[in-house]
């Protein structure tokens, strides 16, 4: 990891938090998490859907439960912004080999719904996709190597072929540091994957001196897929900053615009963060403050974008933008690839 320390970071002003934030936090889920986050959200059969991380845990004397008890939540909705929890999670995997699956990302493609998932396992870290109909059972159609996560699916193929962004974490070759990278990967099926190579480095973002990888899964427009990316900065000065005992680094969400038909090829990407820590659900209370993850984003047909994130890996919360002011974003960012 290279040594400069990232200073300040403010959101763009074409981005605008809704006022209902959070949108969905701990005290609207009936079965008790501590936090819930990272949320995948689409529109699917006439209806938003929102699939939630759950973890476990006391906020009042900062206890996190085991990695075993995190689960999978859901919830629907008829604006994108109120949001019915259903009774129950609708997804948990705990087993001899697998410790638990989180931090899901919706797709549609084809009239059929995928969510890309992470698993920890005994043997390491894997990034997974499956296929639902009914959020309630959930076919696994493949499981990466260890170690890999963050997948995001593109929602139609290009060139004949699957697409997805990746973040793999090479730790061994990098020296046993943070230093990872966004990548991408191809698929005949959604079985088998292949053709990878790099799309976006931590070097490529100013922003950013720890890693950088997938967030939402892309949209497409006119000009290009429109892509989140996190990025993380790491500032060994940071105090605690959250019920874990050390907390040293803040997350921000990037942008950029990829080709349409060769999605490897950067078109633009806005210079400075879209989204940055900022509002006091995002930078204090949390289980890790100063932390923003996009895991959704939906273009509405009035060129409202809906960007859903998780904040302080505790509550989840929705900004929005205009596509236009977006697009412009990254057109004037450059061409940088």
């Amino acid at each position: 990891m290279s040594d400069f320390t990232v200073g300040p970071l403010f959101s763009s002003p074409v981005i605008t938090r809704h006022p209902a934030n959070p949108i969905l936090a701990p005290g609207d889920v009936p079965y008790g998490p501590a936090m819930v986050f990272n949320a995948g959200v689409t529109k699917f059969k006439g209806k938003y859907v929102m699939v939630f991380r759950n973890d476990y845990g006391d906020e009042t004397k900062g206890i996190v439960a085991p990695f075993h008890t995190t689960n999978l939540g859901l919830a629907f909705s008829d604006d994108g912004i109120k949001w019915e929890v259903q009774p129950e999670p609708c997804w948990s995997w705990h087993d001899e080999e697998v410790i638990r699956v989180y931090d899901p990302r919706l797709t549609v493609i084809g009239g059929q719904c995928y969510m890309c998932f992470a698993v920890d396992t005994k043997h390491g870290l894997r990034g997974g996709i499956a296929v639902t109909e009914d959020f309630r059972s959930f076919e696994v159609l493949s499981l990466s190597l260890p170690d890999n996560r963050n997948m995001v699916l593109f929602p139609e193929l290009i060139g004949g072929k699957y697409v997805r962004l990746e973040r793999p974490l090479p730790v061994y070759s990098r020296g046993g540091i943070d230093r990872f990278d966004m990548w991408m990967s191809d698929s005949p099926d959604l079985k088998y994957w292949g053709n990878s190579r790099l799309l976006l480095a931590v070097e490529d973002v100013a922003y950013a001196n720890d890693k950088v990888g997938p967030g939402a899964p892309p949209v497409k427009t006119d000009k290009g897929w429109l892509t989140l990316f996190h990025a993380v900065d790491l500032d060994r000065s940071r105090g605690k900053n959250g019920w874990e005992d050390s907390w040293k680094k803040r997350y921000t969400t990037g942008i950029m615009l990829l080709d349409l038909h060769d999605p490897g090829r950067v078109i633009g990407r806005a210079a400075a963060p879209l989204l940055a820590p900022e509002a006091a659900y995002e930078t204090s209370g949390g289980f890790r403050n100063d932390v923003i993850f996009p895991g959704g984003m939906i273009l509405e047909d009035s060129g409202e974008v809906k960007i859903y994130y998780g904040a302080a890996d505790t509550v989840e919360c929705l900004a929005t933008a205009h596509v236009d002011d977006l697009l412009r974003l990254c057109l004037e960012g450059g061409a940088v690839k």
